[in-house]
C-alpha cells in the first residue's frame, strides 16, 4: 500500500474508533435521539453540496425503498441504540462488542448462500463468540444485559447494511447513497429530537461531541473511506475493523479513565482474532457469484465483511 494509502488507513481507523468516546460524553446531557439527529443533520448539510454538484441524488431516488432499508439498519436504528447502550456500558466495552460485525456478516452471508464456512472460519467464529462471552461474563452486570442486547442489534444492523449496498445499491454513486441516507435519517429523527430536546443548558463538551460525531465520524469518515477504497481496494479497507476497538479502548482509558478490565484483557484478543479468522476469504459455493457489482462499482467500498461502521 502506498504512503497515501497508509495515511488514509490511519485516518479512517481513528475517526471510526472515536465515536464511542464522544457518544459516551454526549449521553450524559443529551437524549440519544437528539445526538443521532444532530449528527445526521449536520453530516447531511456537509455532504449535500458535494452530492448536488456531482448530481448523485437523482439516480438514488429510483431505489428509494432499498435506500430507506439501508438507512434504517445502518443509521436510524443503530445510532439511537448505541446512545442508549452507552448510558449503561463504557465506551471500551461498546467498541469491542461492535467488532463482532464481521463475524455476524459472515454468518449471514453463509445462511443466504453467498459464502461458506471452512474449518478455519468456524474456529474464528467460535473464538469470537468466546471472547464476547468472556467480556460480557466478566465485565457486565445483570442489569446491563439490555444494553448488551441493544449493541447486538446494532451489530446485526451494521452487518446487514453493507450487504444491502453490495446487492442492491452497488451501481449508484456512493456520495448519493450516503447523503440520501443521512437526509432520510434526519427526517425520521427530527420530530422526536424536538420533543426530547434538552430543557437545561448544555455544556460545550456535549455540543462539541455531537459536532465531532457529525463532522469527523460521519462526513469526513465516509469521504476518507471512498478515497481509501480507490487507493487500496475494498479488501484492505475492511482491515479497519480490527483497528477500531483498540482506538476505542485506548481513548476510553486515557480520556474517561475507564479501567482495562479482565474482560477486556481476555475478550479483546479473542474477538479480534476470531474476526480475522471468521472473515478469512473462502472459495464461494459453486454457482454463487460475489456479493456485489463489478470492481468498478462506485460503492464496492462497503464490502459485506466491513465493520464503521461504520460505523458508529
Amino acid at each position: 500500500m502506498t504512503r497515501r494509502g497508509w495515511l488514509l488507513f490511519g485516518t479512517l481507523g481513528l475517526v471510526w474508533g472515536i465515536p464511542y468516546l464522544f457518544i459516551r460524553i454526549a449521553v450524559t446531557e443529551l437524549d440519544p435521539v437528539v445526538i443521532a439527529g444532530g449528527r445526521t443533520a449536520l453530516g447531511a448539510v456537509i455532504l449535500l453540496p458535494f452530492a448536488l454538484r456531482a448530481k448523485a441524488l437523482r439516480p438514488v431516488l429510483s431505489r428509494w425503498r432499498w435506500l430507506l432499508l439501508f438507512a434504517a439498519v445502518e443509521i436510524i436504528g443503530p445510532w439511537v441504540l448505541l446512545g442508549h447502550a452507552e448510558t449503561r456500558l463504557n465506551s471500551s466495552t461498546t467498541g469491542l462488542l461492535i467488532a463482532m460485525v464481521p463475524i455476524v456478516a459472515a454468518i449471514i452471508l453463509t445462511i443466504t448462500g453467498q459464502d461458506r464456512l471452512g474449518p478455519r472460519r468456524i474456529s474464528g467464529l467460535a473464538l469470537g463468540l468466546l471472547g464476547v462471552a468472556l467480556l460480557v461474563g466478566l465485565d457486565v452486570h445483570l442489569d446491563d444485559l439490555v444494553a448488551v442486547g441493544q449493541i447486538l442489534c446494532v451489530v446485526v444492523g451494521y452487518a446487514l447494511g453493507p450487504i444491502i449496498i453490495t446487492r442492491r445499491l452497488a451501481d449508484l454513486p456512493a456520495i448519493g447513497v450516503i447523503t440520501g441516507s443521512l437526509v432520510i435519517a434526519t427526517a425520521v429523527y427530527a420530530p422526536f429530537a424536538v420533543v426530547l430536546r434538552p430543557t437545561a443548558p448544555v455544556s460545550g463538551a456535549a455540543i462539541g461531541s455531537v459536532v465531532v460525531l457529525a463532522v469527523a465520524c460521519t462526513a469526513v469518515a465516509f469521504m476518507v473511506m471512498f478515497a481509501l477504497v480507490a487507493e487500496a481496494g475494498p479488501a484492505r479497507m475492511t482491515l479497519i475493523t480490527y483497528v477500531n476497538p483498540a482506538v476505542a479502548i485506548t481513548l476510553g482509558a486515557l480520556v474517561l479513565s475507564e479501567p482495562f478490565t479482565v474482560g477486556l484483557l481476555f475478550g479483546f484478543p479473542l474477538i479480534v482474532a476470531g474476526s480475522i479468522l471468521g472473515t478469512w476469504r473462502s472459495v464461494p459455493p459453486a454457482g454463487v457469484g460475489q456479493a456485489g457489482a463489478s470492481p468498478k462499482s462506485s460503492i464496492r467500498s462497503r464490502s459485506p465483511s466491513r465493520r464503521a461502521d461504520s460505523r458508529a
